[in-house]
C-alpha cells in the first residue's frame, strides 16, 4: 500500500512543490490549506484536501482524523506552514511573536502529537519540520524575531527525533536559506534564479522521507549563497 503524507501550507511555494514531488513518487497525500483547491497535476483518487489553519488551536486533531478516515494510515508529516514578521526582537509586539511561535512551532508540535500513534504504527514514520537557516544563526536585526521562532522549530525537530526514535519515527529539521517563494521575494532583491528552487528543496525532502531508519538525518541545511558555516 502506498505511503501517506500530510503536508501543511501545501497551496503554494515549498509545500506545493513537495506535494507534487511526493505524488510523482507514488505517495498518497493529504494537503492542509487555508483554501483547499485541487492542484492541476493532482490525481483526485490519491489526494485528500483539508481546510487547515495553523493559527487555530487543535485544528491538527481534526485534520489527522479526517486523513485517517480517508487513508487509514499516516507515514509522514511535512510541517511547512510558516509566517515571518520582519522586525527586531525590540520592535516586535507580543502579538507578532505569538503569531510566529503559534504557526512556526506550536502548530507543527500539535500536528506531530495528533499523528504520533499513526506514525509509530508505520514503523518508519517521518517528520520534516521546515525550519530555516534563521534557526541556526541570526543574520540581521530585522530577522531576529523570526529567528527566535525558527531556533525553536529546529529544537522541536530534535526533540521529536529523541521522543520517537525507538518507535521508528525519524524527525528532521530542514534549514534552507532564501528559497524562491513569495516570502523570500519580500525580503531580498535577489532574483529567483539566484535562490534555491522549491522543486530542489522538494527533492531533498523526498529523499529524507525515503531513507531507512538506519540513515537518520537530524538536520539538513541548504543555501543559495556562501556563508561561513552554511
Amino acid at each position: 500500500m502506498s505511503r501517506v503524507a500530510l503536508i501543511s501550507g501545501a497551496g503554494r511555494g515549498i509545500g506545493a512543490a513537495v506535494a507534487q514531488r511526493l505524488a510523482n513518487e507514488g505517495w498518497q497525500l493529504s494537503l492542509g490549506m487555508r483554501d483547499p483547491v485541487l492542484p492541476a497535476w493532482a490525481d483526485a483518487q490519491r489526494l485528500h484536501l483539508h481546510a487547515y489553519d495553523a493559527s487555530a488551536d487543535w485544528a491538527e486533531r481534526e485534520w489527522v482524523a479526517d486523513a485517517l478516515a480517508r487513508f487509514g494510515r499516516i507515514d509522514a508529516i511535512v510541517a511547512n506552514a510558516g509566517v515571518m514578521v520582519p522586525k527586531s526582537v525590540i520592535e516586535a509586539s507580543e502579538d507578532d511573536l505569538q503569531s510566529m511561535l503559534q504557526i512556526n512551532v506550536l502548530a507543527p508540535r500539535r500536528l506531530a502529537q495528533a499523528a504520533w500513534d499513526a506514525l509509530a504504527a508505520s514503523g518508519r514514520g517521518r517528520i520534516a519540520i521546515l525550519a530555516s537557516l534563521s534557526g541556526k544563526r541570526v543574520k540581521s536585526a530585522t530577522s531576529g524575531s523570526y529567528a527566535v521562532s525558527k531556533f525553536a522549530a529546529v529544537g522541536l525537530a530534535h526533540a521529536l527525533r529523541q521522543a520517537g526514535f525507538d518507535l521508528g519515527i525519524r524527525a528532521t529539521a530542514i534549514c534552507p536559506g532564501f528559497v524562491a517563494t513569495d516570502m523570500a521575494r519580500a525580503l531580498t532583491d535577489r532574483g529567483d534564479s539566484a535562490m534555491t528552487q522549491p522543486a530542489d528543496l522538494a527533492r531533498i525532502i523526498a529523499m529524507i522521507l525515503d531513507l531507512p531508519n538506519e540513515a537518520s538525518v537530524a538536520e539538513f541545511a541548504v543555501n543559495c549563497q556562501l556563508e561561513e558555516s552554511f
